[in-house]
This record gives C-alpha cells, sequence and structure tokens, in this order.
C-alpha cells in the first residue's frame, strides 16, 4: 500500500514523502493517483518535498522510526527503481544511473523520459523524497560578486538562461532577482527564461504558454513589465490556479501594460505549443528538471538569488566585463513566492 503524507501551506506548495513497498505487491487506488500523475507530468518525481522531509529527518535523528536497519546503497536504489517501475501506468521503464551516499540518505538518480532525476531514500530503504533544503536559511549578502565557474568559455555577448515554473515560489524568487540585472544587461548579454513544464497544474502549463506569446508578440522588455507586475501580485497566488479568479487579474496586467488580450489568446490557441515543446527539449537536451536552474554560456551556475549576484556572475562570463558590470546593484534577496516583499535567499528549487 502507498501511504500518502501530505502537508499543506508551506511555500505554498504540496510536501510528501512516500513509503517504498515491495513491486511484487498490487497497487491501489492511491497508488495509481500517483503514477497517474507521473503520466501526465515526469516532474512529479521531484515535487516539492521539503516539509515531509524535515520529519524525516528529524525521525531520522532522535527516534529511528523510520530508518531501522540500514541497507546498502545498491539495496535502496534498486528497491526504489523496482517501485516506480511497478506503477500500472508508467509507459517507459525507470532506470537505475547510480547511488550517492549523502550521511543521513542515499542520493538515487533515476532515468526517466531521457531525464536524469536526483531522488532521496532513507537508509532503510522504505521511504523517498523528491527534493531537500537546508533547514538553515543561506545568507547570500556576501556573495554579491558571485564569479561564474571557471569551466565557463567567456565571449563577448554571454548566453544567458533561466530555467523556470511559472508559478514555483523559488523561481518566482529568481526571477525577482534577475528583473533588474536584465534591464542593466539586456543589451550586453543575451538573457532569456527557458519554460520547462507544469509541476504544480495545468494552470502553469497556461501561463507558461502565455508568457511565451508575450514574449513573441511583444518582446523582452514588455514581458519582463508584465512579470514585475505578475510575480508580485499576491491576489494571483491566492487563485490558486483557478481560471474564473486569474482572469480579471491577468487582464489588468495585460491593459496596463497594454497588451492585446485577444491576440495573445490567439497565439496561445495556435503558436504558443511549439514554444513551449521547444522550451522543454532545451531543459532535457541539458538534463535540467528542476526550477529555477541557472545557465550561462551552457554551464550551470549555482548563484545566490540576488540581483548583485547574478549579475557578478554574468558579468564574469564577458571577456571584457562592460561598464554596466562597475553598477552597484541589491544584494537583497526578494521573498519567494509572489509578492515584493524581501526575503532569504536559499538554494531551494521545485
Amino acid at each position: 500500500m502507498l501511504h500518502h503524507k501530505v502537508f499543506k501551506g508551506l511555500f505554498h506548495g504540496v510536501f510528501m514523502a512516500e513509503e517504498i513497498k515491495d513491486a511484487s505487491i498490487g497497487s491501489t487506488d492511491s497508488g495509481k493517483s500517483f503514477s497517474h500523475k507521473i503520466r501526465e507530468n515526469p516532474w512529479i518525481i521531484t515535487t516539492f518535498a521539503f516539509g515531509a522531509l524535515v520529519l524525516i529527518m528529524f525521525a531520522m535523528s532522535f527516534s529511528g522510526a523510520l530508518t531501522g536497519h540500514a541497507v546498502s546503497d545498491k539495496v535502496a536504489g534498486n528497491a526504489l527503481v523496482n517501485y516506480i517501475n511497478s506503477l500500472p501506468t508508467i509507459t517507459e521503464n525507470v532506470t537505475l544511473k547510480n547511488v550517492s551516499d549523502m550521511g543521513g540518505l542515499y542520493q538515487v538518480t533515476v532515468v526517466y523520459q531521457g531525464k536524469d532525476i536526483p531522488v532521496y531514500v532513507t537508509k532503510d530503504g522504505k521511504y523517498y523524497t523528491g527534493s531537500i533544503v537546508p533547514l538553515t536559511a543561506q545568507d547570500d549578502s556576501s556573495d554579491s560578486t558571485t564569479s561564474a565557474p571557471k569551466n565557463i568559455t567567456k565571449n563577448d555577448k554571454p548566453i544567458v538562461q533561466a530555467f523556470v515554473f511559472t508559478y514555483c515560489p523559488y523561481g518566482l524568487q529568481f526571477e525577482k532577482a534577475l528583473s533588474p540585472v536584465y534591464d542593466l544587461l539586456k543589451n550586453k548579454a543575451d538573457i532569456n527564461l527557458v519554460y520547462i513544464g507544469a509541476m504544480h497544474g495545468e494552470y502553469e502549463k497556461v501561463e507558461s504558454l502565455r508568457q511565451l506569446c508575450v514574449l513573441k508578440n511583444y518582446g523582452k522588455d514588455t514581458l519582463w513589465k508584465y512579470l514585475n507586475k505578475f510575480n508580485t501580485n499576491t491576489a494571483i497566488g491566492s487563485c490558486n490556479g483557478d481560471a474564473s479568479c486569474l482572469k480579471p487579474l491577468i487582464s489588468s496586467i495585460m491593459t496596463t501594460l497594454g497588451i492585446d488580450e485577444n491576440k495573445i489568446n490567439t497565439c496561445m490557441a495556435n503558436d504558443a505549443e511549439a514554444m513551449y515543446t521547444a522550451d522543454e527539449k532545451i531543459a532535457s537536451d541539458l538534463g535540467i528538471g528542476g526550477s529555477p536552474t541557472f545557465v550561462i554560456n551552457g554551464v550551470q551556475v549555482d548563484v545566490g538569488r540576488t540581483p548583485s549576484a547574478i549579475q557578478g556572475a554574468i558579468c564574469d562570463a564577458f571577456n571584457t566585463a562592460p561598464s554596466e558590470c562597475s553598477q552597484t546593484l541589491s544584494s537583497d534577496a526578494a521573498t519567494a513566492g509572489f509578492g515584493a516583499g524581501a526575503g532569504a535567499s536559499t538554494g531551494a528549487t521545485c
């Protein structure tokens, strides 16, 4: 039987721990539900799991209730793969790539639909979760000059890509930090968003299609103006994807920016799907499945989620840094999720 422990309200997400059972046991209704989600959306394996993981790690450290006797990394990895492949609606075989010992957990990397997906398994081989986050906030005030990795090939006009889910709270946080950097360096670097799928629901795909159509019809400057209003509107976040709630809020943004909503809707119906598929392929080819993921000249970069940190990373990728790189941007992080307030920069992803 597949047991779901669901925790709502933290980071606007749903956090789950899944119990791994022998693959020979027949599927249950809850198992069918989970497998259906995987079939509909392969990103489900990397869904928000931070709240449940905190409880798992607490139990592992103090009560031992979940861990019992540790199994080998090979046994834990094979147990996970066998379990996932036993789900009745999995249409493509999941394979084991490797297993790493992280101390309290095994990191099991599986391959599904051509994507490498990290999954974290307790050392007794009984529970897994899709993501982990540090229990203490990371202070990025000291990394405002974050440099690009040494293996990045510098050039005259760096190609910058931010891979995001449109409703991922950490993707929104990163976009808010990237926005002033775009304004500063848009004529010097090629800065782009890449839409990597719909983790949170169909409404997330709809919003990706909409943003792609704003980009196609009005260009990057208007897209970033749209994002600045969309990302900071807490009412949009409160809609929880409900179309009737979202429509007047989105329409208001478009009217304010002089965007023809009918033109955008026509584009969404006719053109956006191809653009969306192309973005997904870019992410797939690079093995990217998390939001946000930051890439400069084809190389993934770990960078603080502040304007100054992102500015520093991009500026270090120029052959000769332009004068704009000497300007000072904020070293403060925005809040994760919708809203305009301040927050802590973390390494958390969707």
